[in-house]
């Protein structure tokens, strides 16, 4: 019997210090883990963290929620959390929620790679 592959899949690369995790799917309410676990992991280790959500094609409020939690721990932490490749539905979201600003503050710089 063949199983549904998750809604949400990551591919991780680490160039030095940073981390860039590019994000394939959907960021819904029983599948933030799938988000925040591997990221949370990577924050004590790196001092930036890009989350390139180009591929990113539906988002709730629990998958806002992992980016908050997420934004958070990496302050706490000395590391930067920076979105990139924002999509219509997402930016939407963020600026419904007033917390565009708080991730384009981060999301303006460009690292170059």
């Amino acid at each position: 019997m063949p199983t549904n592959p998750p809604p949400l899949t990551l591919a991780i690369e680490i160039k030095s210090d940073t981390a860039i995790v590019r994000c394939q799917g959907k960021l819904l309410f029983g599948y933030t883990d799938l988000l925040y676990n591997p990221v949370s992991e990577l924050i004590p280790n790196h001092k930036h963290i890009i989350l390139d959500l180009a591929g990113l094609t539906q988002m709730d409020s629990m998958g806002l929620g992992a980016l908050v939690r997420l934004y958070v721990r990496a302050k706490a932490r000395g590391c930067t959390l920076e979105l990139r490749n924002l999509g219509k539905k997402v930016r939407e979201l963020l600026i419904m929620t007033n917390l565009l600003p708080v991730f384009s503050e981060i999301g303006e710089r460009h690292i170059r790679m």
